[in-house]
């Protein structure tokens, strides 16, 4: 379901917080997508020797066991188990790195209006650091919160209790933009009264299903709509 409220986002009392997911929300997920999928078992393959169908099996069959947890984000955890450094292999293909459309247009609409905007990330902080150095988005940001930071991911119920601590916050006046239909199912029963969802997280990869949630194609559609004047 499309985005019905887009005004309401910068000009209504409806939301005060705006919640933000970093990849697949203001970043395209093809980076990610591409390191995780093709990057990562390709140095995989080469440091142990196998073929890259082979590196494929092994590591797909390691994300799955751990996919939705602390660990599946934690680049140290990563690099422990699979003897890599993964910070400098994200480093090789860090140009794949690039920002959504319209997301500074939107940041920038979202605080004139007085409104926070809030980045909330399960990406581990070297992975948020590398990504900030190279999108300078930190500074259309009012504050920045890694789920690393509360030892829970965005997928518990429980992270959003623990938010609130750090980041006051009324869920019944905050919006949160995600990518992760999993995410959003746990935010919706934390209380979090507005939710919106992304179609295409992965600019290489076709729209997705996003179930129930309302959702936006690109950013455009949550800024303010200009004031029609005659001519």
């Amino acid at each position: 379901r499309n985005c019905d409220w887009s005004s309401d986002v910068c000009s209504s009392d409806l939301i005060k917080t705006v919640l933000l997911d970093m990849d697949g929300t203001l970043l395209d997920l093809h980076f990610d997508t591409h390191f995780w999928l093709e990057h990562v078992p390709m140095r995989y393959a080469e440091k142990n020797s196998l073929s890259i169908e082979a590196s494929k099996k092994e590591l797909y069959g390691r994300y799955k066991e751990v996919e939705g947890t602390i660990e599946w984000y934690c680049i140290d955890h990563w690099s422990r188990e699979l003897e890599l450094n993964i910070v400098q292999l994200k480093k090789e293909v860090h140009h794949l790195i690039a920002v959504h459309p319209h997301v500074r247009d939107f940041l920038d609409a979202v605080r004139q209006s007085g409104r926070r905007a809030v980045l909330v990330t399960n990406a581990h902080s070297k992975s948020l650091d590398l990504k900030m150095k190279k999108t300078e988005l930190g500074a259309y940001l009012d504050a920045t919160h890694c789920s690393h930071d509360f030892g829970l991911p965005k997928e518990q119920p429980q992270f959003w209790e623990k938010l609130q601590e750090a980041e006051p916050y009324n869920p019944k006046t905050t919006l949160l933009v995600d990518d992760s239909l999993s995410v959003l199912r746990s935010a919706q029963s934390y209380g979090i009264a507005h939710l919106l969802a992304v179609y295409q997280p992965d600019t290489k990869n076709p729209p997705k299903d996003v179930e129930d949630f309302e959702a936006i194609d690109n950013f455009k559609e949550l800024l303010p709509v200009p004031p029609f004047t005659e001519g």
